[in-house]
């Protein structure tokens, strides 16, 4: 009777967790629609990346103050501080910058070329060994990103801004495995961002100097500084507890295809067939790295 229990307490937990992190890429998948629509207001996409930054780092900040978790961030002020520029500033500016240059379609497979990033970076940076199936996906990876890249579309640019924007949030992306990984098993993800998002979001506020937003605004800015950064990173935390990492990055892989339905559904974006091609081969690539690592 026991293991029965305890074998349907597993699997409900199993569920729940999936769940957690299917919601958590349904949150970011927004990110897309939300950056359209705050373009349409005039907003620019390096300041969409600023007031997410800002305001999702107000949602951490009052997060902790309740919370006061307890760790020793001195010991991590280095890789805090390169996690806050490349994973904070930099990502938050390159993603929109894609959305607003080639549409919320090209932006996403782009980003998630993050993978074969995190592979090259562990080499690099980790002094990992790469194996044969990690090269051949990082192969699979740049070629599909090279056909979404010359492919055309309806409602797609493509070309050397959109796709450059698109690699870099790719590359930026990479940080959350490189670095951020390692900080939240230190400090807890909330402590974490309580700490990084502040501190990339005082970088661009200097370099980007925003202005005030248009009062139809805010109710989108604040939407993306809280449904769709401080709930879905709650929600990823709190669903990678429940499921092993290996399954739960299939479930997460779903943002780029959820966007794609999204960009297709709402602003008839298209990838033409070898577009498509390309695309698949990047996602297949994403989970097959993920999984490995």
């Amino acid at each position: 009777m026991t293991d029965t229990t305890d074998a349907t307490d597993e699997a409900a937990s199993h569920s729940i967790g999936y769940a957690l992190i299917f919601v958590a890429a349904v949150l970011w998948a927004l990110i897309g629609v939300m950056t359209k629509r705050l373009g349409e207001l005039d907003i620019d996409a390096a300041e969409v990346g600023t007031w997410r930054a800002v305001l999702g780092g107000a949602c951490f900040l009052v997060h902790v103050a309740v919370t006061r978790p307890k760790a020793d961030v001195g010991r991590n002020r280095v890789p805090l501080v390169a996690f806050a520029l490349i994973g904070v500033t930099l990502f938050y500016t390159a993603l929109p910058k894609a959305v607003e240059a080639g549409g919320i379609t090209l932006a996403y497979v782009l980003m998630y070329t993050a993978p074969a990033w995190v592979a090259i970076g562990a080499v690099l940076v980790l002094h990992e060994k790469l194996h044969r199936p990690d090269v051949i996906a990082i192969a699979v990876t740049l070629l599909g990103a090279l056909l979404v890249s010359v492919s055309g579309g309806t409602a797609i640019t493509v070309d050397v801004t959109s796709v450059s924007w698109g690699l870099a949030a790719g590359l930026s992306y990479a940080s959350y495995y490189l670095l951020g990984r390692r900080l939240f098993e230190r400090l807890g993800g909330p402590l974490t961002y309580a700490i990084c998002l502040p501190l990339g979001a005082l970088v661009l506020l200097v370099l980007v100097r925003p202005a005030a937003p248009p009062a139809e605004a805010w109710p989108w800015l604040l939407a993306l500084g809280f449904v769709s950064t401080y709930l879905p990173y709650l929600a990823l935390a709190a669903g990678m507890t429940r499921v092993p990492s290996s399954r739960a990055v299939v479930v997460a892989t779903s943002e780029p295809v959820l966007a794609a339905i999204l960009g297709a559904t709402l602003y008839d974006e298209r990838l033409g067939p070898i577009g498509l091609l390309g695309a698949a081969l990047v996602l297949i690539s994403a989970v097959t790295v993920s999984r490995r690592r």
